[in-house]
């Protein structure tokens, strides 16, 4: 709801602004961070921005940032890792769009290639009985869990050419590099073909 003075009068976000650039109480702005920690984890960059478009003023917004810091409340590295997870787990996507996501997010070249690395080093080997088996690479094992859950979907299509686009294409707008978009749109193809022959044998 938004913040009224006492004769009724709704805040302006501008007001807003000018009101918290008045404040000088550190407790105030390290609540501020606390709660818009609340929803969900946010990297250190997210933090400092919401701040200071909110309108703290800067040095206070540097201070709950080092105390968020100090307390363990704020860490790139956890939240990297944590976003990746999610990803993998929720809303597979290629490397290329989580690397472009993390450096939005506000995360540096190096962490995020550090924390990539960890992803492929963290791969299960293929433990879902993908197309790959074993030498599945974490990209492929999450285009494979996005092509099942929208298994449905897909299957409508009754042309295999028009279902192969659809599947290449979705993987596509999800960050797969072409190499992953082609081989695993053409394995739904190989997938149906097998499926046909198993349904005719007597």
């Amino acid at each position: 709801m938004p913040w009224q003075s006492s004769r009724g009068h709704r805040e302006s976000f501008s007001e807003r602004r000018e009101r918290r650039a008045a404040i000088d109480d550190p407790d105030v702005v390290l609540n501020a961070a606390a709660r818009f920690l609340e929803v969900r984890p946010r990297s250190v960059d997210e933090v400092r921005r919401h701040l200071t478009v909110a309108g703290y003023r800067e040095d206070l917004v540097e201070s709950a940032v080092a105390r968020l810091l100090e307390l363990g409340m704020l860490d790139d590295r956890t939240f990297g890792q944590t976003w990746v997870e999610s990803r993998d787990r929720a809303r597979p996507r290629g490397e290329s769009a989580i690397r472009q996501e993390l450096a939005r997010k506000g995360l540096d070249r190096e962490l995020i290639r550090e924390i990539l690395d960890a992803r492929h080093g963290d791969g299960d080997g293929g433990a879902e009985g993908g197309a790959e088996g074993a030498s599945a690479s974490p990209d492929e094992l999450a285009a494979e869990r996005l092509l099942r859950k929208r298994a449905a979907a897909l299957s409508r299509v009754s042309d295999p050419r028009e279902r192969r686009n659809r599947a290449y294409a979705l993987l596509a707008r999800n960050g797969f590099d072409p190499e992953i978009c082609r081989k695993l749109s053409q394995h739904v193809i190989l997938q149906d073909q097998e499926s046909g022959a198993n349904d005719t044998e007597p």
